[in-house]
């Protein structure tokens, strides 16, 4: 029963993903990038649009399996979406031993490469840049150091990783495992301790586990949003889904090498507009370090807004409110003109 009511939501969504505008697009490929096969997915109905590279989060996680909930800002941008190499379909074509380097610097390298085909096959000068979770750490650097490749820079569950000062939300989990009366939980977060660039892979993903299962609001996000998408996503076979909790867990090394980065050393000024978009209600990548480094950030527009009623996942959990900022904050910055939905 459960499975033939997967059948029947996977082909109502795979309905609702049909591009049949005249000037529209929707195609998807393995590129060569970074000497192996990376999958680009590029969407959206109409070819004059704006377009947004997205840089997905996890480390890991390809957003693949977000497109239905993200179909209405196919409407107003061309959406090109990469699985980077140990994420998604990439993962899925070489497997482990067929990703080469698993360094942060490597994924920044891919990044350039896929943004020069993406101008080259889509005819266009820049794309507006948008990351995710994970994928800011990446994120920033592009936009920080390629002014002239990016129209904008737009982060949501924006990381800023602050050479270990803040602790904030480190301590936030403890005294939520204090209050819960989960000592067995508490210990082992306090004895890992708060500098996260000493911690493990299996430490630095068991600390995200556990902040997502004590945050009623992000726990609550997980199932409904990311779990959800996964099992109903039209895009993913259940082999799919397997390869894609694999590659998650194949990609978790990248967690503490970021943990080394100190964004305020690399740099607060950007040539380019700078938005940052935040869950009012994140205990993951919290709204309080995001706005601090905001407002040290030189640039030649910026802008900075809370998504209500949202933990992690923002943009994912609420589609339409970060399609409205994106219309009007976004999208009049880059095309010189307002969009009506």
């Amino acid at each position: 029963m459960l499975l033939t009511y997967r059948a029947l939501k996977r082909r109502a969504l795979a309905r609702k993903l049909a591009i049949t505008t005249p000037n529209g697009i929707d195609e998807s490929s393995y590129v060569r990038i970074g000497g192996i096969d990376q999958w680009i997915s590029v969407r959206g109905e109409d070819r004059t649009n704006p377009v947004i590279l997205e840089i997905h989060g996890g480390p890991g996680a390809s957003n693949l399996i977000f497109i239905p909930r993200t179909r209405g800002w196919e409407r107003h941008f061309t959406i090109v979406r990469w699985d980077m190499r140990g994420a998604g379909r990439t993962f899925a074509a070489g497997g482990p031993e067929g990703q080469g380097e698993l360094t942060l610097d490597r994924p920044y390298r891919d990044a350039l490469e896929v943004t020069h085909h993406i101008r080259t096959r889509l005819g266009v000068d820049k794309v507006i840049l948008l990351a995710n979770s994970f994928g800011t750490v990446t994120g920033l650097r592009l936009a920080r150091n390629h002014p002239e490749l990016y129209a904008a820079y737009v982060g949501t569950d924006q990381n800023i990783i602050g050479g270990g000062r803040d602790t904030g939300a480190y301590e936030a989990l403890l005294a939520r495992l204090e209050k819960a009366g989960k000592r067995k939980q508490r210990a082992a977060i306090e004895a890992m301790g708060p500098d996260r660039s000493a911690w493990s892979a299996h430490e630095w993903a068991e600390y995200a586990k556990t902040v997502v299962t004590t945050d009623p609001l992000t726990y609550d996000t997980m199932k409904t949003v990311v779990i959800r998408s996964l099992w109903f996503s039209p895009l993913h076979t259940l082999r799919d889904l397997r390869t894609y909790l694999k590659a998650q867990t194949f990609s978790e090394p990248l967690g503490p090498q970021a943990m080394t980065i100190d964004e305020y050393a690399e740099g607060t000024a950007f040539r380019l507009p700078f938005f940052l978009f935040q869950g009012d209600s994140d205990v993951l990548t919290p709204p309080e370090p995001a706005r601090r480094f905001y407002e040290s950030v030189t640039a030649p527009v910026k802008d900075f807004a809370l998504i209500r009623g949202a933990s992690h996942f923002a943009s994912f959990r609420h589609p339409d409110q970060f399609l409205d900022l994106l219309l009007t904050k976004v999208r009049p910055v880059v095309t010189g003109d307002a969009a009506m939905r």
